[in-house]
């Protein structure tokens, strides 16, 4: 067991007691707290490996984002997000932390809720607003381009290997979700950041295990999410885009563009590395005005009315 995992353990052993004993809560919803907060400290010590104190709100929406990625109910979101929430406001209560990082967290929207999608000027204007001139920058350019140009998962950017890149036949290997194997293609344009990058800005790998790795950190080994995350952050800020932005942003921007431009559901299905139609509904909208032309120009009561 590492340190990390030792601290959650420790705070969750007490956060329970405080929750069952001075807020004198039910069995069945102490458990569900528990349930909600072992989930969420899971998936920040296996991809960050950090304690309780140690979580900002860029974890917190990343975790949010896995939720919505594996398609959970918005309503099952609110509620871990609530339990999450409720676990940091003891922490905070306790003097162990000076403010909790779901704060300033937006909740997820119930409803009919469609994600903010960038305009292809919008990337553009993000692209353009990195300072090329350093390693740093010239990275967070190539990431943020492969994201948008093969509408890459955050967690299969980080982890892809240079021997991934089948640049010849214009494709990269990715690792999706259940370590499913899925060949994207990858532009032109694209590549040739890829090679610049590789060629002239990469970091020299701090050990053997890092050397096929594609992005690196300034100490030479593999990205984690939240680097990625304000690297997005950041550049948007600096283009000045007012929109709540993150590497999913990219990846549902290039589904669908890919969409308006004339490529089918399918199609973008398989680009995205779904197993159900469904999901990719889900992270796709298109604007519908095409639809109301073609009822009202084709549609037998359409022609009636407009006849009128």
């Amino acid at each position: 067991m590492t340190q990390a995992e030792r601290e959650w353990e420790n705070y969750s052993a007490k956060y329970r007691t405080y929750i069952r004993l001075e807020r004198g809560l039910a069995d069945n919803t102490v458990e569900s707290y528990m349930r909600d907060l072992n989930r969420f400290s899971r998936f920040v010590t296996e991809r960050y490996g950090i304690s309780p104190l140690e979580v900002d709100a860029a974890a917190v929406e990343e975790f949010l984002t896995s939720l919505f990625e594996a398609g959970t109910e918005k309503s099952t979101q609110n509620r871990t997000l609530s339990g999450v929430s409720s676990f940091f406001d003891f922490l905070v209560r306790t003097d162990l932390l000076e403010k909790s990082p779901t704060e300033f967290v937006d909740r997820p929207k119930t409803g009919h809720y469609l994600p903010d999608t960038l305009s292809v000027e919008e990337i553009d204007a993000i692209l353009d607003a990195i300072d090329v001139s350093t390693r740093h920058g010239y990275r967070n350019r190539t990431m943020i381009e492969m994201l948008y140009s093969c509408g890459l998962r955050v967690s299969e950017l980080t982890s892809l290997r240079i021997s991934d890149l089948f640049f010849e036949e214009g494709f990269i290997r990715v690792l999706g979700k259940g370590s499913k194997q899925r060949l994207v293609p990858i532009g032109a344009g694209c590549r040739a950041q890829v090679e610049t990058y590789l060629r002239e800005y990469r970091e020299q790998p701090a050990d053997e295990k890092s050397s096929d790795t594609l992005f690196l950190n300034r100490q030479g080994r593999k990205l984690s999410r939240v680097m990625v995350f304000n690297a997005v952050k950041e550049a948007a800020t600096t283009a000045g885009i007012d929109k709540e932005i993150s590497p999913h942003t990219f990846r549902h921007s290039f589904a669908t563009h890919l969409l308006q431009g004339g490529a089918n559901i399918r199609q973008v299905q398989e680009l995205l590395g779904h197993e159900s139609i469904s999901t990719t509904e889900i992270y796709t909208h298109l604007d519908t005005g095409h639809l109301h032309k073609a009822v009202n120009e084709y549609h037998p009561l359409g022609k009636r009315y407009r006849k009128r």
